[in-house]
């Protein structure tokens, strides 16, 4: 068993003000994406650079912010709407519950596609670049979700299992720490090597959604249930439903890519 490091989730505080350790790796992903749009051959041809990747960039965090708490309620609150109707205050309250991935996801796809047009700039190629830079934030923020100590996994007696605050005198996976491996730079390096391949425009956005849906399926069987929800179809969870939607809309969309290309060929 490997002890669990205890670091104070508020990285520093003034007056009121906290700042906390998970806010910040929200940020950091942010300025990694910025660096890293600029640097894809892809971003230079369509003009993706400078003040419009900064632009890109604030689209991205209000689509990554105001997704990821409407699906987490959504996904994840949904017996208690009414809770939210009646305080629709708490719907802002990222610190009640937290936020959603999968929201997340689809809020960054309404704000590119907002971009791309207001821009004028093909959708599909902003969004392949876009998708390249998402582990390095999916990584940064699962570190955030270990020093929070929260998504616990379950108990396990491996070596590298810890016992976490929260979490009972019993020691569990670090099922943070496998996202962050998985989701953040497993599949970072998968999608910035895949970059270069001569793929048709949303091949990428494609290929994320299957890995991505593939690891964090997987890694789901090692987490506990969220409490409010349980396990769905007697063993899965609300996150695992979700991947293998994710998992059907990335193999359709490649499949669609390349019979369009195929056609375009024969014509």
């Amino acid at each position: 068993m490997i002890p669990y490091p205890k670091i104070d989730p508020v990285l520093f505080s003034i007056g009121p003000i906290h700042v906390r350790w998970y806010g910040v790796m929200y940020v950091l992903g942010f300025i990694g994406s910025y660096f890293l749009l600029q640097k894809q051959e892809r971003s230079k041809q369509i003009g993706l650079i400078g003040t419009a990747a900064q632009d890109l960039v604030f689209y991205l965090a209000v689509g990554v912010i105001a997704g990821g708490r409407l699906g987490y309620i959504l996904f994840y609150e949904y017996m208690d709407l009414t809770a939210y109707i009646k305080n629709p205050l708490e719907i802002i309250a990222t610190w009640h519950g937290g936020m959603s991935f999968h929201g997340g996801l689809i809020g960054c796809v309404i704000t590119v596609w907002i971009f791309s047009r207001r821009r004028k700039m093909p959708f599909a190629a902003v969004a392949d670049s876009t998708i390249v830079t998402c582990p390095v934030g999916l990584g940064l923020g699962r570190l955030g979700n270990f020093i929070n100590g929260e998504l616990l996994g379950h108990p396990s007696d491996l070596p590298w299992a810890m016992i976490y605050p929260g979490g009972g005198p019993i020691s569990r996976h670090p099922t943070q720490l496998y996202e962050a491996l998985a989701e953040g730079l497993l599949l970072f390096v998968i999608m910035w090597r895949l970059r270069k391949k001569p793929f048709k425009d949303g091949t990428m956005v494609g290929l994320f959604l299957v890995f991505y849906g593939i690891f964090r399926f997987i890694i789901e069987f090692f987490k506990e249930p969220d409490p409010q929800i349980g396990f769905l179809f007697t063993y899965f969870t609300m996150g695992q439903i979700l991947c293998i939607g994710m998992i059907a809309a990335g193999v359709v969309l490649i499949l669609y890519l390349n019979r369009k290309a195929t056609a375009l060929e024969v014509k």
